[in-house]
This record gives C-alpha cells, structure tokens and sequence, in this order.
C-alpha cells in the first residue's frame, strides 16, 4: 500500500514532537525543583541547585525512565545524560549539556529533521572541550565550602 504524506502535516507533526520532547524534559526539571524533598532543601539554604538527568531501564528491560537529580556538584560530563543548573526558588534554569546516547548524534546534526543546535554544541563540546564542559561554574561554591555549610545545617536540625 502506497501512501502521500502531505508535508505540511509531517512538519507539524514533528514540531509537536519537538516541543512534546522540550516540554516533558523541562516539567520533570519543574517538579524535582518543586517537590523533590532535597531539592527544596537544596534551594532553602543554597543559591543554585544542578538538576542531572540520566534515563534507567527497568529491571525487566521493558521501559526506561528519566531519573531527575538534585546536585550540588557539577558531575562528570558522560552521554545519555542532560544537566541544567537552577537558580534557587526562581523559573531560571540554565542549560549546561544535552547528551543523547553517542549512537543517535548524528540525528541531531544540522539539516537532519531532528536537528538541535543545543544539543551539537553539547556534543562538540563533549568531544572537543570535555574539561570546559566540566568545570564548576564562575559562582559555584567550592566543595570545602559546600562541606562546611552542610555541616551547619546538620548541626542546626540537632539543636532545635
């Protein structure tokens, strides 16, 4: 059986799509800063939080999932992996890397229907420039510092 595809209606299709995929990613990033107990935490005492996203498979195989963490720490740069950094109790939220599997780069490329500039900048970034893609933000707080504010408020639960 042949079929016409009128094209009008597979570019809209694909824009939904593509605003389907934003849009799932970017109302998980709202929820962990909004309902993820550490991460409410985070933001109460902290000035960002980073927000690593990695899917995992269910352990029969049969679905994967997006696992959203609140972080401190920049972590290490590795594929199938997106990190974005939020400012505390407020709607900004930074991108910092979008990672796809290595095996589905290519269809991000320019002039592929799937294209993304954010996430070719990301892999470039990965493969080229791997330390810069890694190192802490110019207002991060060094680990010694986290650290020692951690350790504060631990201190404070135990006296009140």
């Amino acid at each position: 059986m042949i079929t016409n595809i009128n094209p009008l209606e597979a570019h809209d299709r694909l824009i939904h799509f593509k605003k389907d995929q934003s849009s799932n990613l970017f109302v998980g990033i709202d929820e962990c800063l909004k309902k993820n107990k550490d991460c409410v935490s985070m933001q109460e005492h902290f000035p960002w939080v980073y927000v690593f996203i990695h899917p995992r498979t269910a352990e029969d195989g049969s679905s994967t999932r997006m696992i959203y963490q609140p972080r401190l720490v920049k972590p290490k740069a590795q594929t199938n992996s997106y990190l974005f950094r939020a400012i505390s109790k407020t709607d900004l939220v930074e991108i910092i890397w979008l990672l796809p599997p290595r095996e589905l780069w290519s269809q991000y490329e320019k002039g592929k229907i799937t294209e993304s500039e954010d996430v070719m900048v990301s892999v470039l970034n990965f493969i080229n420039h791997r330390e810069e893609l890694e190192r802490p933000h110019e207002d991060d707080w060094t680990e010694e510092r986290i650290r020692k504010k951690l350790e504060e408020i631990k201190n404070s639960q135990y006296t009140e």
